[in-house]
This record gives C-alpha cells, sequence and structure tokens, in this order.
C-alpha cells in the first residue's frame, strides 16, 4: 500500500509548487524559456531546494525538485500567450531579492506572487489601443506614408488593437482573434481615407498604405525569444515559439489578402514624399522614438522602460536605414542594428534595474519587416510563388539577422551566454 508523504516531502511539496508558480507567471508574461528556467533556479535556492531542473516550451513547463533524498516532479500547461513587461520586471525583481537574501518561507513568496499576479495592467483598454495606434503610424512613415496615410493607419490601428485587447481578456482564440482584427484595422483605414476621398479633403491613391495598420499584430517577442531560444540550443521551446509567431502572422496575413482581393488592392507601399534630406532624417528619429515608445507601452511597460527602449531603438533604427540607404544589405544592416540595440541595453537596462529582454524586444520589433512578411502571404495566396519566395526569403533573412544581432551583444556582454555550463 502506497505511504502518506512524510514532513520533509510535504514541504518539498510546497516548495517545488511555488518554484513552479513563478515559473507559470514568468511564460504567461512572454519571456524566454531561458529567463524561465533562470527565474525558477533562483527562487528555488532561496527556498532550499538543493537543485531544480526544468524543461519549458511555449506552453509547459516540467519540473523536477531534489532535497535531500526526496524529488518532486511536477507539469504545467499555460494557455494563456501574452506580453506583460510589468510582469516581467517584478518577477525578475522578485528572483533577484530573493536570491540576494539567500533564503526565504514558502508563505512570504506566495504572498508576493499573489500581490503580482493580481496587479492590473498599467494602461486600460483606450491607452493600449492609443500605444498600438501611434506605433503604427511612426511604421507607416518610415514605410513612405504621408500624412494622410499616417492618418488613417492611426485610426485603423486603434480599433483594431481595441477589439484585440478586448478579446484576449475574455478569453477568445488567439488565432482568430488575430484575423478579426486586422480585418477591422483594415477596414477602418480604407473607411477613413475613403471618407476623406468623399468629402474631397483629398484626392484618390492613398489605399496603399493599409497594411501598416495592422503591424500592430507583429508577434515581436515570440520572434526574438524563439531566435534567441535557439542561440541558447534549447531547440524545443525555440521551434515552438518561431511556430506560435509564423502562425499569428499568418492568421493576420491572410486576413490582409482575403480583404485586398474582395476591395482590388495590392500590399504595395506608398510612393515617399518628396522631403528635404535634412527634415526627412529629423522625421526619422522621431517616426523611431515614437514607434518604439507605443510598442514598449503597449507590451504593459512603465514609462521610465519603455523611454528607455525608445531612445535605444531610435538611434539603432535610424542607423540600421541609413545603411540600407548606403547599398548595405538589409540583413547586414539589422544584424549591425541589432548588435548595437544590444549593447546599449546591456548598459542601460541595469542602471534601471531592469531586465534586458524589457528594453531590446521593443527597439528591435520596428525593424521587423512585416510589410514584407505581409506580401509574401499575400502573393503566395495568389500562387505567385516566386514573389512570394523573395518576400519571405527577405522577411526571414532580416528577422534572423536581428536575433543574430542581439545573441552576439549578450555573448560579448554575459558570461553566462559566452560560456556553456
Amino acid at each position: 500500500m502506497p505511504t502518506a508523504p512524510d514532513d520533509d516531502e510535504l514541504e518539498l511539496i510546497r516548495r517545488s509548487g511555488v518554484v513552479l508558480r513563478v515559473g507559470r507567471l514568468s511564460l504567461s508574461a512572454g519571456t524566454g524559456s531561458y529567463r524561465v528556467k533562470a527565474s525558477m533556479a533562483r527562487v528555488a535556492r532561496a527556498l532550499g531546494i538543493d537543485r531544480h531542473e526544468a524543461h519549458v516550451t511555449l506552453t509547459e513547463i516540467t519540473t523536477t525538485s531534489h532535497r535531500g533524498p526526496s524529488f518532486r516532479t511536477e507539469v504545467v500547461e499555460v494557455r494563456t500567450i501574452g506580453v506583460n513587461v510589468d510582469r516581467l520586471t517584478s518577477l525578475e525583481h522578485l528572483a533577484g531579492r530573493l536570491e540576494s537574501a539567500g533564503h526565504a518561507t514558502v508563505e512570504a513568496v506566495s504572498a508576493e506572487l499573489d500581490r503580482i499576479a493580481g496587479k492590473p495592467p498599467l494602461y486600460p483598454v483606450v491607452l493600449n489601443a492609443l500605444w498600438a495606434a501611434i506605433a503604427c503610424a511612426a511604421f507607416s512613415f518610415l514605410n513612405s506614408g504621408g500624412v494622410v496615410e499616417v492618418l488613417g493607419v492611426f485610426v485603423g490601428a486603434f480599433l483594431g488593437q481595441a477589439l484585440r485587447r478586448t478579446m484576449l481578456h475574455r478569453g477568445f482564440n488567439q488565432f482568430g482573434v488575430t484575423m478579426l482584427c486586422a480585418t477591422v484595422a483594415c477596414l477602418g483605414y480604407l473607411g477613413f481615407v475613403g471618407l476623406l476621398d468623399v468629402t474631397g479633403a483629398t484626392g484618390a491613391g492613398h489605399d496603399a498604405g493599409y497594411v501598416s495598420a495592422v503591424l500592430f499584430l507583429i508577434p515581436g517577442f515570440p520572434l526574438v525569444t524563439g531566435f534567441l531560444d535557439l542561440a541558447k540550443l534549447d531547440f524545443s521551446a525555440g521551434v515552438a515559439r518561431l511556430t506560435y509567431a509564423l502562425m499569428i502572422l499568418t492568421s493576420a496575413a491572410l486576413a490582409v489578402w482575403a480583404l485586398s482581393l474582395i476591395v482590388g488592392l495590392t500590399p504595395d507601399p506608398p510612393t515617399p514624399a518628396a522631403l528635404d534630406p535634412g527634415l526627412l532624417m529629423t522625421l526619422r528619429f522621431v517616426a523611431s522614438f515614437l514607434g518604439v515608445l507605443g510598442f514598449a507601452l503597449m507590451f504593459n511597460s512603465p514609462w521610465r522602460i519603455a523611454l528607455a527602449a525608445a531612445g535605444v531603438g531610435m538611434v539603432a533604427n535610424v542607423l540600421r536605414i541609413v545603411m540600407v540607404e548606403g547599398a548595405v544589405p538589409p540583413q547586414a544592416a539589422a544584424a549591425v542594428a541589432a548588435l548595437v540595440v544590444g549593447l546599449l541595453t546591456a548598459v542601460v537596462a541595469p542602471r534601471l534595474d531592469v531586465p534586458r529582454i524589457t528594453v531590446y524586444v521593443p527597439a528591435v520589433t520596428i525593424m521587423v519587416p512585416g510589410v514584407l512578411a505581409y506580401r509574401a502571404v499575400f502573393h503566395i495566396s495568389n500562387g505567385e510563388t516566386v514573389e512570394a519566395l523573395s518576400f519571405g526569403v527577405q522577411a526571414a533573412l532580416v528577422v534572423a539577422a536581428l536575433a543574430i544581432g542581439l545573441a552576439i551583444a549578450r555573448m560579448l556582454t554575459d558570461r553566462t551566454w559566452a560560456f556553456e555550463r
């Protein structure tokens, strides 16, 4: 007959459960598997667990905790996939405090986790949608959009993100929500531009910028963390994250394609306006700053983190644009820009006492070639294989280059990345 667990085993069960809860909250907040493992290990040491091992994928965590002759293996599934920078920062601070103290009680850690889990989002739906609208409007300008395109993208992205935030918080399927919100964002853009055309406020020919209205759907966190997981040789988590990101991109792109087919549009970029070089450079700095700031705030970042990410991303993105205009291959320019982001983040993040991922992911999200990815799906849906492969390969190379630049920066500035232990 099975015997009842003794006091030591019961205590291990309690401690193991708290550590697993730290991992579940970290994973649901959008961080990479390597960071989830590190946070759990630090909390486990503070709780007196001798050895802690974990296997982390996109939606599951399997852990084994050892204490003396006893061990405890547990599995948990995380069904909510999102990004919450404020929660990531709070969990990182908790793990750091516990590691510095060297010891903690289950009750104290559980109470702190209750506080972190119960904290509402920093920004309500309207503000969250506003940040997405600002980011996409900045994206629109950087994608050669004029005043009409920028305003139309602002309206479309606001409507799409407001609906997306509302539906996701009510538990709707992410892929269905993505397709619906992409459709709403595009219709919002086209409706605004059409209204201006009908009222005579502007002429026709501004439909081409509608793709920028759905760029708030770019899965920046899973794309970047997926590649970084691969760089840490965590293939199960990396492949799962990249697959999830690809499915989100495809869901949005299919909605854009379907709408394009019905309305009779093509996702080609608008014709850039002729601007004075000095003014153009200034506007690029402003748009890059606002774009990164909007994405960071949309990810529920506190203002100090969002401003730091915006400053870092502004410098790197303008550098990337200048390099591309100087005939540097886009993927090489992206790698250099991401390297700059990683090196600057290594200086900025410790001074703010925040995880690096909270600064460098928003900073590189604005460099993710979302328009290229959408155009690839558009052409492959039309059976235009050559064009689809051209845009798809370009997009994949740039995203991979961004991850390579960040990984090299981590290896240069973090011993845990430079050496395998």
